[in-house]
């Protein structure tokens, strides 16, 4: 735990930056992106939607796949995504409860008939972390060093309620969740549970059980464990704030080594993401030169799922493509 640092929000949000370590903070920023959050008041709701999590997957197979998502609507059930063109072991549930909801009618979330409390959990899940996401980014923000009217001005460019959070169960099963029939026809299995990668949005918030094997990537250090800690949520940097500070906080390099445990390992990570028009570059870059030339948000966040489906022969867009020369 050494190198991820445990921030109290409720003494930030009663007393501000002073009550907590902002160096630790923004050093964990600058050199692996991932610090754990504790206090932060959402109990009931992470309680909640760990139970509805975990009596959905272990529902039959046919209900699961009733609300099964594919290229068309990104929301629903899936159980053979690709990371890095390599495939997961893992089943996850992707959903939206609120924020930016899409002008297609075909991108909505496909709710399971049951179980009863599902949707329910998962609704107040989601609403509860995007305030909590809200207080987490000022907080960092804050950290960095910017002033009050900076941090609002930032929030209200980027966020707002036009938002494109999005939230996922994820289940790693001990064996693959593909049934053996239909292996052949899909990408085989990679060497870990969840592929190394970075986050597209802003921030992301995580709700981990008390398997292990979530590891991020340090500078200093290398592969370093995000071990669980009981209540705490992790939190890791992701590709829109390295972009926004110009390359002084890091996205989180991060994977899920296999697991060993037959309960298999439940995670639960809300991504905090832009407002839909929302253009990416440089913000915080003080007198320095900009490292990135200007994107949309829109077209990233595209070009960011479009070989979760199939291997499409490249790697899928990060942003050094956006890099200036």
């Amino acid at each position: 735990m050494q190198n991820i640092p445990v921030v109290d929000l409720q003494a930030f949000r009663e007393s501000g930056l002073a009550a907590i370590d902002q160096l630790a903070l923004v050093e964990a920023c600058e050199d692996h992106g991932f610090f754990l959050l504790v206090n932060h008041g959402c109990d009931t709701q992470v309680q909640n939607v760990f139970a509805a999590a975990a009596d959905f997957f272990a529902m039959p197979r046919e209900q699961k796949v009733a609300v099964y998502r594919d290229a068309e609507n990104p929301l629903g059930y899936y159980d053979r995504e690709l990371t890095k063109q390599r495939r997961d072991q893992k089943e996850v549930f992707d959903f939206r409860a609120g924020g930016h909801i899409s002008r297609n009618p075909l991108r909505h979330t496909r709710w399971p008939e049951r179980p009863n409390h599902f949707r329910p959990a998962l609704t107040e899940f989601f609403t509860a972390f995007t305030e909590l996401s809200e207080t987490t980014m000022c907080m960092v923000l804050g950290g960095l060093g910017l002033p009050v009217e900076a941090v609002e001005n930032t929030m209200a460019r980027g966020f707002g309620p036009a938002h494109t959070s999005a939230a996922r169960l994820n289940f790693y099963p001990a064996q693959d969740p593909v049934p053996a029939a239909e292996r052949e026809s899909v990408t085989p299995l990679g060497d870990m549970a969840l592929h190394h990668h970075t986050d597209p949005g802003a921030i992301t918030l995580l709700l981990q059980d008390d398997c292990g094997g979530l590891q991020a990537q340090s500078r200093a250090h290398g592969w370093i464990d995000v071990p669980p800690l009981d209540g705490a949520i992790v939190v890791n940097i992701g590709d829109v704030l390295q972009v926004w500070t110009n390359d002084r906080c890091i996205a989180g390099v991060h994977r899920v080594v296999p697991i060993t445990s037959p309960r298999g390992r439940f995670s639960i990570p809300f991504f905090y993401q832009p407002r839909v028009d929302a253009i990416v570059e440089p913000w915080l870059a003080a007198e320095e030169a900009p490292r990135y030339r200007a994107f949309s948000w829109q077209e990233y966040i595209r070009g960011r799922v479009t070989d979760n489906y199939s291997d499409i022969g490249e790697e899928d867009i990060q942003i050094d493509r956006y890099k200036v020369a």
